[in-house]
């Protein structure tokens, strides 16, 4: 079945946790009712292989055995945009994967050797788009300080059709969408707090963790913002901000395990994080976690939904 991929990168990219099992192992196939509550209700693109996956703590062997596990679980229900990186030849090696497992497109992570340069990461993502066999790539920034100029060079690497725009910069997101492409397709990578400002100068749809625990809520944010509803998204954010503020802490470092800790809370355990992510919630973290999920009736939700 044939996805319309730019609107698919306007809607909601779903980053999907990575499961363990009790001996640490990965453990795919607990996914399978994530996945199958984000599509019902309507997450528009899931993401395999994302930060909100543990990307970094992942084997490449693991990644692209979850790659392949989370293809088969999505079918052809919606388009999968996978995770690449690390290494050229790990990066192409998973590129390679992900292609085979019939994703739909290549999100390739901001490459993090100290040495990177603006023309070495434009060689860097023709490899890794050329092992795949010319799957389109949506660049995952998270980093602007190359400036307008050297994003607008890798944007027109070859393929590239969006841009996970990841760093707290709207002004500097206004000028590379000025400099770069008109056939662009700028998406909100801070998730659902940062996507009101995003948009405002441009940005359309956003990266969401929230959809593991309550894609019923980030699916009604995307919807007030694409009608242009600020007040509504707005309501609609702060009544889930507690759950991005408790990511937020210690440096970004309890991201994910505010995503793997709501998981346990409602009923669907997919292990703690790998270091060095935080684990588990500090007791107020935890605390102030447990009182949202209460607020928010999410595990009777989860049941509903099952």
């Amino acid at each position: 079945m044939a996805h319309d991929l730019e609107r698919a990168l306007t809607g909601i990219s779903g980053i999907l946790v990575t499961p363990y099992d009790t001996a640490g192992e990965i453990a795919p196939p607990k996914l399978a009712p994530i996945i199958d509550r984000a599509i019902s209700a309507g997450v528009h693109m899931p993401v395999v292989n994302g930060n909100t996956g543990e990307f970094y703590a992942l084997t490449t062997d693991e990644a692209c055995t979850m790659v392949r596990e989370v293809a088969d679980m999505v079918g052809d229900r919606a388009p999968l945009l996978a995770g690449v990186g690390r290494g050229v030849r790990d990066a192409c090696k998973l590129a390679r994967a992900s292609a085979d497992a019939g994703a739909a497109a290549l999100m390739i992570h901001q490459p993090p050797d100290p040495f990177v340069s603006p023309r070495g990461a434009v060689d860097y993502i023709k490899a890794v788009r050329d092992a795949s066999g010319g799957l389109p790539v949506m660049l995952y920034l998270r980093n602007d300080a190359m400036g307008p100029e050297g994003i607008a060079r890798l944007c027109e690497a070859g393929g590239v059709k969006g841009v996970k725009w990841a760093t707290p910069n709207p002004l500097n997101l206004a000028a590379a969408i000025a400099a770069c492409p008109d056939d662009i397709v700028w998406v909100g990578g801070l998730a659902e707090v940062w996507a009101p400002p995003l948009y405002a100068v441009g940005a359309r749809g956003f990266t969401s963790g929230l959809i593991n625990v309550w894609p019923e809520r980030s699916m009604a944010i995307h919807a007030a913002l694409d009608a242009g509803n600020y007040p509504a998204a707005n309501r609609l954010i702060a009544g889930m901000r507690t759950f991005e503020d408790i990511r937020a802490e210690e440096h970004n470092g309890t991201n994910v395990t505010g995503v793997k800790a709501a998981l346990i809370a409602i009923g669907q355990d997919c292990g703690p994080t790998r270091p060095p992510s935080a684990w588990p919630l500090t007791e107020r973290q935890q605390k102030a976690l447990d009182d949202f999920v209460t607020e928010n009736a999410l595990a009777e939700l989860q049941e509903k939904t099952a």
